[in-house]
């Protein structure tokens, strides 16, 4: 006895979203140079790349750069490929954040959305640009974007969403080397950690980083072809010791 069951499906029976797309929460850290007498470390700032729209729905409203998935491609790839279409970068870590289907979220239908967060360095975004379907593409503060800027959709949410997650992967994963040069001194990583995550204060940092068990295998000391170690002066009056991260990615627990 056959299964006609593929024979029997109909699709037209099911109600289908009438849009896909794929939403991008793209952060980067600005860095500035003090004016001081003295060297020390640059001032550093979360931002969000924001987009203005320039057709309805919400023209004129600033929102997540993306776009609506096809047919023949993943949702991955649709958020690669409205990344780069949207705002001219090309790479970066690009991650997914999740889904957001509230009713009503989108006066065009029942559109489902699947956003994403990518994390690139400065530099990456000195030549952005818009596409035909944005006016403009900024950068803006994390306060903002969220408390003084209206944003289109569920934007918001989806933003701090992202935010949220960031800071989460800040202290507990090696993402902060999306934002750092190959070689740093530990005190260029502490400023990063503390730049997304403001209420991250660890006094004894250098001697933990660079001791406990558990975080051993993260970071390694920058050396020469002869197997010295390398310092730098660039941020401070004495030479400070270069870093780099390895691929090691620890198991850390909460409960020690």
């Amino acid at each position: 006895m056959s299964d006609n069951g593929e024979q029997n499906y109909n699709a037209k029976k099911y109600r289908t979203p009438d849009g896909v797309p794929a939403d991008i929460v793209m952060f980067t850290l600005t860095k500035r140079e003090r004016k001081t007498v003295t060297k020390t470390l640059p001032l550093r700032e979360l931002k969000v790349m924001l987009i203005r729209r320039k057709k309805w729905p919400c023209a004129g409203m600033w929102a997540l750069p993306g776009g609506f998935c096809q047919e023949d491609e993943s949702i991955y790839d649709a958020a690669t490929r409205e990344l780069k279409e949207e705002t001219g970068v090309d790479g970066g870590h690009l991650e997914y954040l999740g889904v957001y289907s509230t009713p009503g979220r989108d006066p065009r239908g029942w559109i489902i959305s699947h956003a994403f967060f990518a994390l690139v360095e400065e530099w990456m975004l000195e030549e952005r640009q818009a596409s035909d379907d944005a006016g403009e593409v900024g950068l803006f503060s994390l306060q903002e974007a969220l408390e003084e800027l209206e944003l289109a959709f569920d934007h918001r949410k989806i933003i701090t969403d992202a935010y949220l997650r960031i800071q989460q992967q800040m202290l507990q994963t090696t993402i902060a080397r999306q934002f750092l040069p190959r070689h740093f001194t530990l005190s260029e990583l502490y400023q990063v950690i503390q730049t997304v995550v403001p209420e991250f204060k660890e006094p004894n940092f250098i001697r933990k980083i660079t001791s406990t068990r558990s975080r051993q295998g993260i970071l390694q000391e920058v050396r020469d072809e002869s197997g010295n170690t390398l310092s730098s002066n660039q941020y401070s009056q004495r030479p400070a010791q270069l870093y780099m991260f390895t691929d090691h990615e620890p198991l850390l627990s909460i409960y020690t």
